[in-house]
């Protein structure tokens, strides 16, 4: 599995097939988690059990048993102990039990070049749930990539930076690390990093975060599930690369303990 470029796909358990995956294709609803296996080991395994449960019973108003996960994650890696992992759960029959949908495919890691964003006026429905059929985030991620940036910042009313496209963004002021506090998708990445920080000398706080406010900040950086990586342009504004501040985040993360599956 690690050179293949198909990805291996189960549901429940078992091999999909294009009967299974139909429900799932025409009804568009349901949610995921996406993590990084290394070792057999995930970072932060306990918060994306937390992250399955609680959008299974806001969805479905269903309970989703922690351990039929685990299972059917080990079972579709196959004794593949590096990968990329995307944990499906959808609801094949109206009335019906939930599904659980692996999909593995080679691992991943974040890349190191800085990054450029778009800023959007968008802002992702329900965004605490990382729920599937994302349009909009993924149609202006695509302009974005078409105009020479890597990824879409999200915005809302009067430029208020809520999340990237599939990132968290924490900006630094030269003391502290701010997260913007509006309506975004709590990243497992951003939860590993958060509460460490202060303990590394890097106080961190939410506040609310402006596109006209970007020019008093020093350094910003992005997180999802494939790591970190600096942020080096907003639009037209250039962002100072903090060589230290990026050592130390990345030095934090790194000593996040890795969980068995």
């Amino acid at each position: 599995m690690a050179n293949s470029p198909v990805p291996r796909v189960e549901i429940d358990g078992r091999a999909a097939t294009a009967e299974r995956l139909l429900p799932l294709t025409l009804s568009n609803y349901g949610h995921f988690t996406a993590m990084q296996v290394r070792g057999g080991k995930v970072r932060g395994m306990d918060l994306h059990l937390d992250r399955l449960r609680a959008a299974t019973r806001e969805l479905f108003d269903a309970d989703l048993d922690a351990d039929r996960v685990r299972d059917h994650i080990r079972h579709a890696l196959g004794g593949d102990g590096a990968a990329s992992v995307r944990v499906y759960v959808f609801r094949a029959e109206p009335d019906g039990a939930v599904s659980v949908m692996v999909v593995v495919r080679p691992p991943s890691e974040m890349p190191s070049t800085p990054q450029r964003l778009r800023a959007v006026p968008y802002q992702r429905p329900v965004p605490h749930i990382k729920h599937i059929g994302g349009f909009g985030q993924a149609y202006h991620r695509r302009l974005a990539e078409r105009g020479g940036f890597h990824e879409a910042l999200l915005t809302g009313p009067d430029g208020v930076i809520s999340e990237g496209g599939i990132t968290n963004i924490g900006f630094f002021d030269g003391s502290a690390v701010v997260w913007p506090d509006a309506p975004a998708l709590l990243g497992i990445t951003m939860q590993l990093l958060e509460p460490r920080l202060p303990g590394a000398g890097l106080p961190s706080r939410r506040g609310t975060v402006r596109l006209a406010d970007l020019t008093s900040f020093t350094a910003a950086f992005v997180t999802n599930s494939q790591g970190i990586a600096p942020v080096e342009r907003v639009d037209d504004l250039s962002i100072p690369v903090d060589a230290e501040l990026m050592k130390t985040v990345t030095r934090i993360y790194d000593s996040v303990p890795w969980d068995p599956i």
